[in-house]
């Protein structure tokens, strides 16, 4: 075993030196043969080549492959920094967007604040809403409005669409304004067109209920419902929403004041009101008790 082994080995060693030898031959040859500037070894060489390099196309393909993958590799890196850069671009963009958004709607609502009408008798003054109050038993937003403004408890505010609540609680430079939708809230009204009076009732939802109405068989869901100026607390004929009606089959309003947006509000100068300090004027007034006759003497006789 191991004779063959040697013998193997001592059979290998000189052929692989004649196969390198030939190897080298070769490409020396070919190598003088691309460098001779001869029109035949130019004819020759054309030949080789239409004869061997088309059946080479198989060969080519991984280099034409990697060829191409470099050149998509560097495609796709310009692409991800021009995308980079749009995406950069693209924030800016949003955020003078948003900003541009931020005072269309400003200037909307102070627009509509303008073009809302009333009536001529009306003043007003426009201020910004600060904050709200943030409490599920308390609906209401704090002005930037106050005493100094000549702003009093009582009046109403709008925004530019409706009627928003009342002032109820006024200081030096700010006022707080309930909403109708809180529980506090009472606010006489007439419904149209059937013109029927009633009371709107804040309950702390979105849309206050409509109570103590005389005929509610008149009263359809979108009929408009506008203040009622009864008592003197609102001025009559400001919009306030329509009629709907809730799952419980009772009515209520659909606010025309924009609740979720509210910036600004108008706040209506009312003209001095009758301030009632005694309440036992409401319900008998200030005559005196009615004096009940007194039979004289001898009258029966006659």
């Amino acid at each position: 075993m191991a004779k063959d082994r040697n013998t193997h080995a001592h059979y290998a060693r000189p052929i692989r030196r004649i196969l390198v030898g030939l190897l080298v031959f070769v490409l020396m040859a070919l190598f003088l043969l691309w460098r001779i500037d001869s029109p035949r070894v130019e004819r020759f060489r054309a030949a080789i080549v239409d004869r061997f390099v088309p059946n080479f196309e198989w060969a080519l393909v991984p280099v034409t492959a990697a060829a191409g993958m470099i050149e998509n590799f560097r495609s796709y890196n310009k692409i991800y920094e021009q995308n980079q850069e749009l995406r950069r671009e693209l924030q800016r963009l949003k955020s003078w967007k948003e900003a541009a958004v931020q005072l269309e709607q400003q200037n909307a609502k102070l627009l509509a604040l303008n073009s809302v009408r009333l009536d001529p008798k009306l003043t007003s003054v426009s201020g910004v809403v600060l904050a709200d109050s943030g409490s599920p038993f308390r609906q209401s937003v704090l002005l930037n409005v106050g005493s100094r403004d000549g702003v009093k408890d009582g009046w109403a505010t709008m925004d530019g669409l409706g009627l928003v609540g009342r002032i109820s609680g006024v200081g030096n430079n700010t006022a707080r304004v309930i909403l109708l939708t809180d529980a506090n809230s009472r606010i006489p009204v007439t419904i149209q067109p059937s013109g029927q009076r009633s009371l709107l009732v804040g309950d702390n939802f979105a849309r206050p209920l409509i109570e103590f109405l005389e005929k509610p068989e008149l009263v359809r869901p979108g009929d408009r419902v506008v203040t009622s100026g009864d008592g003197g607390v609102f001025p009559a004929g400001l919009l306030v929403g329509e009629v709907t009606k809730d799952l419980d089959r009772r009515l209520r309003v659909r606010l025309a004041a924009d609740y979720e947006r509210l910036d600004f509000l108008r706040v209506l100068r009312s003209r001095n009101v009758e301030i009632i300090k005694d309440p036992g004027a409401l319900l008998i007034g200030e005559r005196s008790a009615p004096q009940i006759p007194v039979p004289e003497e001898g009258a029966s006789d006659g």
